[in-house]
């Protein structure tokens, strides 16, 4: 993959609900987020050939040729992706890459994060989060020896994490809690947030319920429904579309574990193997970029992942955090759309809220919140229990 060889030229994303009040079937997501993302680059749908997924609940099984044809599209690349939280940005660096060998032209990346309406009626349904995470199934390690003793899900898993810097650095709790009050901040700029309107305050931070120690709940997503959406495609075809192309400049993916059982070290997760990659394919200093967008399920991830990004040394995000301002108009802006700790989090779309904003900022389109200066940004996406983990750099023309 070299620089500027595949640019996003389009997004779409839509308002974060707790209550999906618009029924649709997966499919309908699929469809709705094509024709705006589509409308919004002003490319046609017949430029389509590329076609990358995150899930199709009608088809499990066979989900991107569902979803074509479903779109009414012809693909010569045709994906789904199953990353987690990383899901977006390895649908993102796949379809640049497929664009770059030649595999297609224009490439839509969907990822709607509703769910279809009941069987018995049309009426709104509450949040099904995977409580399990897929962890249960007939001879799974996880459902056989973890689940049982009460390791089940994220929190728990990324709690272990925090409690392991704090035993080996020293970290103060209220340094984890800036996290969360700035990131509600930018979310005041972003009238998508599902915050918004909602400031908080460090005390508010450290007076919250303690949900499994140390994490507190104003550090932890909020589950919720919405979709996202980018159109990657040709530096010859970014040219006539209706922005700025975003060229996706760098990228690195790595994976170790699943289970935090099994991760080699809780301090040293992948992200390090794939930011390095991923700077070292767009030929970029970190001290050049302007932004960075970074997967933020909870506060702990975002200092343990600014590190192990290679901002700062180890055992230094502590002070890194500290002394800098995370805010959109600070010296350091870090998810300027509010993260999902501000936004909420819609499943993969809620990752690919990370890159959307990115792109926003680097095509100038951020409103109110737009930086002065955005011209290289660095986005990641973190999946499972700090497992699954994809870095992108992203640079505008």
């Amino acid at each position: 993959m070299g620089k500027k060889r595949a640019a996003i030229v389009g997004l779409s994303e839509w308002t974060p609900k707790r209550v999906w009040d618009e029924p649709m079937f997966s499919l309908e997501a699929h469809a709705r987020l094509a024709a705006e993302v589509l409308e919004d680059a002003g490319v046609e749908k017949g430029e389509v050939d590329g076609l990358v997924v995150s899930a199709v609940y009608e088809s499990p099984l066979f989900g991107p040729s569902a979803a074509a044809e479903y779109l009414g599209v012809k693909t010569n690349f045709a994906e789904i992706v199953d990353l987690g939280g990383a899901t977006a940005c390895g649908m993102i660096w796949r379809a640049a890459a497929a664009i770059e060998v030649g595999a297609c032209e224009t490439c839509l990346v969907l990822c709607p994060s509703v769910t279809p309406p009941l069987p018995d009626g049309d009426g709104p349904r509450k949040m099904d989060f995977p409580i399990y995470l897929g962890g249960d199934a007939w001879g799974s390690p996880q459902g056989q020896f973890e689940i049982p003793e009460g390791l089940v899900a994220a929190t728990p898993s990324f709690a272990m994490v925090a409690q392991r810097y704090m035993a080996r650095y020293g970290l103060r709790e209220e340094t984890l809690a800036k996290i969360a009050v700035e990131e509600r901040d930018n979310a005041q700029r972003n009238p998508q947030a599902i915050f918004h309107g909602k400031p908080i305050t460090i005390d508010d931070v450290m007076a919250s319920r303690r949900v499994c120690d140390p994490l507190k709940l104003l550090e932890i997503v909020m589950p919720c429904f919405g979709g996202a959406a980018v159109l990657v495609t040709t530096p010859e075809r970014a040219g006539r579309t209706r922005h700025r192309p975003v060229y996706v400049s760098g990228f690195g993916e790595h994976c170790t574990h699943k289970s935090i059982t099994y991760a080699p070290d809780l301090l040293d997760n992948p992200i390090r193997v794939a930011a390095d990659r991923a700077f070292r394919m767009a030929g970029a200093e970190r001290s050049a970029v302007d932004m960075a967008s970074m997967y933020d399920c909870f506060t702990i991830t975002v200092l343990v992942t600014i590190e192990n990004a290679g901002f700062c040394g180890k055992g230094e995000g502590e002070s890194f955090v500290s002394e800098r301002s995370l805010r959109w108009d600070g010296d350091w802006p870090l998810n300027t759309h509010g993260g999902q700790l501000g936004m909420g989090q819609a499943g993969t779309a809620g990752g690919m809220g990370h890159a959307t904003e990115a792109v926003r900022q680097l095509m100038g389109r951020a409103g109110e919140r737009q930086l002065g200066r955005a011209d290289l940004a660095y986005v990641n996406g973190t999946g499972g229990m700090m497992a699954e983990q994809v870095a992108l750099v992203l640079e505008g023309a």
